[in-house]
């Protein structure tokens, strides 16, 4: 299951090739805009903007990158360490004089009698040494552990990954639905003022009372505050969703937040079972396995605190230059080399390995614990959003009529109303129920599909990685299934995206 680190890159999602690209790919057409700054995103375009620009996104490939640099760190200890020493002194002559004679000296010297003996002016020292770590029963544990860090780390890119692709989904959604909702509002009052300026004439033609046209005139009212609610909610799902674009502010906008989504909500039927939606799930999920590689890291740390049991053992070599101490001739030089082992033992450190062992121990065992739980976890969420998916569906098959069926009895409500056979109050009562049908209808539309995309999500079927495949190496070697894939966690891969398949 386990990669060195030398033979490991990134896997690359779709975020890492538009970073590397630096720009949007896939082969799609950049996010339109204006000169009065607004913007316009297809459902890919905004998907790829949020690749790039969300803030998550970015943040969780820049733990990628620290804890490839943590797992470098401790990858230094195993390696060699080579250090070079130096020295070089200036001494004033006068500090190398010394007259045993007398008894006093203000430096240290040779010699005898009362003739002082003048040492070397200039004096260098040299060392290159090489430190070898050859045993260490808590170092290679640490590697290992830092390596299912890395893992983790990458692990939690893909999950952020699907986050922020489910979320653009459902945002992006809900800005058509908002437009849309302001359609059918617009509508509705227009054929209440239709139905208004009706009831004037006939009241101006003395045919119906002035209750009529009050009562025309109050529903028309009543109707204007859902639709100001509608222009509203659009306005703000529209700031949501540039918020998770990672978009700025343009000036050139005004009060208008300048976003425009292309798109209609649809109804596409993903037929699965639940067993195997579970079954896929439990094994795509990264964060099911951000999880395990979370428990392989604790084991590696148990295995760092009983490292302190083992003695520890270095080599060392070396090579020196030294001047001489009796003359300033830099030439002069002795220089040679040495080598050695050092090694340490803790015999009894008073207890603290025992303490770090039960620690990480009960920390292992936290970790298999939660594990377990996102097990469930994601069981659960994947029994809830398709028990979603089943309500949306027979939602919209229940509404698959009823707007059409609201349409004619407006139709037949406002005919006898005409011809006098009917009254106001039921042509109201059918505007009042059309409306209400096609905003139903809508709904129904936008809960399956954003329910889709969490369905996708816990799944993990929106987002498909595929390996590099090398073309030189042998048939057998390039083909990879999923699973390889994911225990070659490292290995540098692509990603592409697609909302249905």
């Amino acid at each position: 299951r386990h990669i060195s680190m030398r033979n490991k890159f990134f896997i690359l999602a779709i975020a890492i090739q538009i970073f590397a690209c630096g720009g949007i790919a896939f082969g799609t057409e950049p996010a339109g805009s204006s000169s009065l700054g607004r913007r316009s995103f297809t459902l890919d375009q905004a998907i790829q903007t949020a690749l790039q620009q969300n803030p998550a996104v970015l943040t969780a490939r820049q733990e990628i990158r620290r804890t490839k640099g943590v797992f470098i760190q401790v990858l230094s200890q195993a390696l060699p360490h080579i250090a070079a020493t130096t020295q070089f002194q200036r001494t004033d002559p006068r500090l190398g004089q010394t007259n045993f004679g007398t008894g006093t000296g203000t430096g240290s010297g040779v010699g005898g009698g009362s003739s002082g003996l003048s040492l070397t002016d200039n004096s260098y020292f040299l060392r290159v040494q090489t430190t070898q770590l050859i045993f260490s029963g808590s170092v290679f544990p640490a590697i290992r552990g830092a390596d299912f860090q890395h893992d983790s780390a990458f692990f939690s890119f893909r999950n952020v990954i699907d986050q922020t692709i489910t979320t653009v989904r459902q945002e992006f959604y809900q800005v058509i639905l908002n437009k849309a909702l302001i359609g059918v509002q617009e509508e509705s009052v227009r054929l209440l003022e239709s139905q208004l300026k009706d009831q004037q004439n006939r009241f101006e033609a003395g045919t119906v009372p002035r209750f009529n046209v009050l009562q025309a005139e109050v529903a028309l009212a009543n109707q204007q505050p859902s639709l100001i609610a509608a222009r509203n909610n659009y306005r703000i799902s529209q700031l949501t969703l540039i918020r998770t674009l990672g978009l700025d502010f343009d000036p050139r906008r005004g009060e208008d937040p300048g976003l425009e989504c292309k798109g209609e909500l649809t109804y596409q039927p993903r037929v699965i079972s639940l067993e195997d939606a579970i079954q896929i799930g439990k094994e795509r999920r990264p964060f099911l396995k951000q999880q395990k590689a979370n428990v392989d890291n604790q084991r590696q740390q148990l295995g760092v605190a009983y490292g302190g049991l083992f003695p520890t053992i270095n080599a060392d070599s070396a090579y020196e230059w030294q001047s001489s101490p009796f003359t300033s001739d830099i030439s002069q030089v002795s220089k040679g080399w040495f080598w050695g082992a050092t090694g340490t033992w803790n015999i009894f450190d008073g207890l603290a390995t025992l303490g770090l062992v039960k620690q990480q121990r009960a920390l292992l065992f936290e970790t298999q614990i939660t594990y377990d739980d996102a097990t469930r976890q994601v069981e659960v969420e994947i029994q809830t959003a398709y028990a979603n998916l089943q309500r949306d569906r027979e939602t919209i098959e229940s509404q698959e009529k009823t707007t059409e069926e609201a349409k004619e009895a407006l139709r037949l409500a406002s005919a006898r109303l005409g011809a006098g056979a009917g009254t106001q109050l039921d042509v109201l009562n059918a505007q009042v129920a059309l409306t209400q049908a096609a905003s139903t209808e809508l709904q129904a539309l936008y809960s399956y599909n954003a329910d889709l995309a969490e369905f996708d999500r816990a799944t993990a079927t929106q987002t498909i990685y595929s390996d590099l495949i090398d073309v030189t190496s042998k048939p057998a070697k390039a083909i990879t299934t999923i699973r390889s894939e994911e225990r070659r966690v490292g290995k540098e891969c692509r990603s592409r995206w697609s909302p249905y398949h």
